[in-house]
């Protein structure tokens, strides 16, 4: 972990921070609850402003008073947040370095995540195409480790850089540091709630090493003809993919994948696999991972409603707010799957939703 000297300009930055904000519209699940106090972060040297703020100031370092967010895509919302939300819009893209192999990018933790990709994809810069369409911001990138069609962020990440809430210092972790996992990493763990990511710095390539084996990647191209397809084409396929599955957060709330996928050893596999002959699994890492999508559907769930919410009627590991939903009534429906799901499997599933305000998946 690398201490920062960090120099910012002595002139006085100004900052407003609002009361009483509705964070509807900073969420995909489109939950009206309210935060107590909103600010939108623009630029890194605003942080140290916003520690000095006469009402917020002790909020930044006090972890269950401050959230940050960034579309809101990973985030599910029980109750009003009695704090601080920051709503994290740095921009910029820019190259760092660049050679005959590899390329360099830093982005802003504000950035779409869509953008950097499109970006990416634009330049022929390969890595994170099997990435393309999913919500959210650069920032919330290291902390989800997201994933998708067999590539993980993580794989790409050189370093990232951060404002420590509770020390006031800034950081720049590298790879190892954040200690990545399957949907995790440093930052919902010993950082949750005490970091600001400000930029994300990754390594692409030039070199195309297509990865098709997930999913239906590789037969939507062969039903186009394409035996060697460019950046464009895999990232076109992916996104007609996942807007045929996917419910798009802007006509029906929600917030991707509800749960993650269970990853169990040879011996629970045989054991499922001697009680339900069709259960489907990836191998990773000599375990197994299991669709929770195919529990839940296994289980009775996929096209239920109940009432304002319900399980998706394309992919049921898509929690869905159908319009009015409280987020109690989303966390509930979550709930009774889970039970459902270890009812029937004998697998507890595991939240991939951040639930807020500090309300542990139990």
């Amino acid at each position: 972990m690398l201490l920062l000297k960090a120099i910012f300009n002595t002139i006085a930055v100004m900052i407003t921070v609002e009361k009483n904000k509705s964070l509807r519209h900073f969420n995909t699940f489109g939950i009206d609850v309210n935060a107590r106090y909103l600010f939108h972060l623009h630029r890194p040297d605003e942080l140290q402003a916003l520690t000095e703020h006469h009402e917020v100031g002790d909020m930044v370092s006090v972890e269950d008073k401050l959230l940050v967010v960034g579309q809101g895509s990973n985030m599910l919302f029980t109750s009003d947040f009695d704090g601080l939300v920051i709503i994290n819009e740095i921009s910029g893209i820019r190259i760092i370095s660049e050679d005959e192999s590899g390329v360099v990018v830093e982005a802003g933790a504000g950035v779409i995540w869509n953008d950097l990709v499109e970006f990416a994809v634009a330049n022929n810069f390969a890595g994170i195409e099997n990435l393309f369409l999913i919500p959210g911001t650069v920032g919330a990138t290291p902390v989800q480790n997201i994933g998708a069609y067999g590539v993980e962020a993580a794989e790409t990440i050189e370093k990232v850089r951060l404002y420590h809430t509770v020390t006031r210092e800034w950081l720049e972790l590298n790879n190892q540091e954040c200690r990545f996992g399957y949907r995790d990493s440093i930052f919902k763990n010993e950082l949750k709630n005490r970091a600001v990511i400000c930029s994300v710095t990754f390594r692409l390539s030039k070199r195309i090493k297509p990865r098709l084996e997930y999913g239906n990647i590789r037969e939507e191209l062969e039903k186009r003809r394409i035996s060697d397809p460019s950046l464009r084409q895999i990232s076109d396929v992916i996104a007609d993919i996942r807007r045929s599955k996917l419910p798009d957060p802007a006509v029906l709330g929600n917030a991707g994948s509800f749960f993650k996928n269970p990853v169990v050893s040879i011996d629970e596999l045989g054991r499922l696999r001697g009680s339900f002959s069709g259960i489907s699994y990836f191998e990773q890492g000599g375990r197994y991972k299991i669709p929770a999508g195919w529990l839940i559907e296994q289980a009775g769930w996929k096209g239920h409603r109940s009432v304002n919410t319900g399980c998706y009627e394309k992919q049921a590991l898509i929690l869905v707010n159908y319009g009015g939903a409280a987020g109690s009534e989303v966390l509930d429906l979550a709930l009774r799957i889970r039970e459902s799901v270890q009812e029937k499997f004998g697998i507890r599933l595991e939240s991939e939703v951040n639930i807020v305000p500090g309300q542990a998946f139990y």
